[in-house]
């Protein structure tokens, strides 16, 4: 598969992808700049289809699993990557002109990035449709940001993912369970970060005219257990 950049992000992630050398990603036979030539997914599952017809426990493992390869990678220059504080300026711009529970995602979001912990080379867009079935090669992740800071944040987008079930009570709190056994995370550090992510992600759906209702549903299932 050919896939050619057409803004800054995609080259970032495209050199990102070619660093990782198929550990945790989709291996890739060339890379000229920002065009990139990977290998093609031919496998039939979907994580997304797993998830939703009884196999979400095992969707989530699985998501871990790849993210925990991925963050193993100490190859790539930091200054490669951007910053997590640089990807949550438009959390911030939210904060400033809606507040509310903007302004709460906000505030936790600024403590979690003034104190990080762990910190690895980032996906950054992690969830049930970017990372793909290439048989016998197993799971494999593509088409990431590039970013870098702490690795709890590369959980968070799955618990709003792939279909408005995220924001089940029950389902969220196994999903919980799952990520930090898998991940050797401390539970409350995860909420903060899901609930941050929550906010930004709301944020970035109103900056590109899309529904963000969903997000909050997600920041407003945390903000309850984290009280």
């Amino acid at each position: 598969m050919l896939k050619v950049a057409l803004i800054e992000e995609e080259r970032r992630g495209a050199e990102l992808m070619e660093v990782w050398g198929g550990e945790g990603a989709a291996p890739v036979f060339a890379r000229d700049g920002g065009a990139l030539l990977m290998e093609r997914s031919v496998g039939g599952k979907s994580l997304a289809a797993m998830s939703v017809s009884g196999g979400d426990d095992d969707a989530t493992r699985i998501i871990c699993s790849v993210a925990n390869r991925l963050h193993a990678c100490k190859a790539i220059s930091p200054s490669s990557l951007v910053p997590l504080s640089r990807w949550f300026r438009a959390l911030d711009t939210a904060a400033a002109a809606r507040g509310g529970i903007f302004a709460e995602c906000a505030k936790i979001a600024t403590d979690l990035l003034a104190d990080p912990m762990d910190i690895a080379t980032l996906h950054g867009d992690i969830h049930h449709d970017n990372i793909l079935d290439f048989g016998l090669r197993g799971w494999l992740a593509i088409d990431p940001k590039a970013l870098v800071g702490e690795r709890t944040f590369d959980f968070a987008n799955l618990f709003c993912n792939p279909d408005a079930r995220a924001a089940d009570g029950a389902r969220f709190d196994r999903r919980a369970d799952i990520v930090c056994q898998a991940a050797g995370i401390d539970r409350t550090r995860l909420l903060k970060w899901v609930f941050a992510w929550s906010g930004l992600s709301a944020a970035f759906s109103i900056e590109d005219g899309e529904p963000h209702d969903a997000a909050l549903a997600i920041a407003q299932l945390i903000k309850e257990r984290l009280l």
